[in-house]
């Protein structure tokens, strides 16, 4: 049982390690992007980025409550997305 624990802990290191050098390596593509499309990639990544993050911590803490609050942050995150892209292409949100 030690053991297993042992090994979940390194596993949650691992990954917040991980997750959090790729939301820097996001938020640099997002300062350096060399056009508008990058940018917005960045962004979305970003957000997955927190998103996972955000997973790891409910794991990291035996808590459901982050599971719900990253359900919530994914759909923001798709329609902000969305409508940035959108507004990128046609100029408005909303015909």
């Amino acid at each position: 049982m030690s053991q297993a624990m042992d090994v979940m802990n390194i596993a949650l290191i691992i990954a917040f390690a991980a997750v959090a050098l790729a939301q820097v390596l996001s938020m640099v593509r997002l300062v350096m992007g060399p056009s508008v499309g990058d940018r917005i990639l960045a962004l979305d990544t970003m957000v997955i980025n927190a998103i996972g993050l955000i997973v790891l911590m409910g794991i990291s803490q035996g808590s459901t409550i982050y599971f719900e609050v990253s359900l919530i942050i994914a759909m923001l995150g798709f329609v902000s997305t969305v409508a940035f892209a959108r507004f990128i292409m046609r100029g408005d949100i909303i015909e």
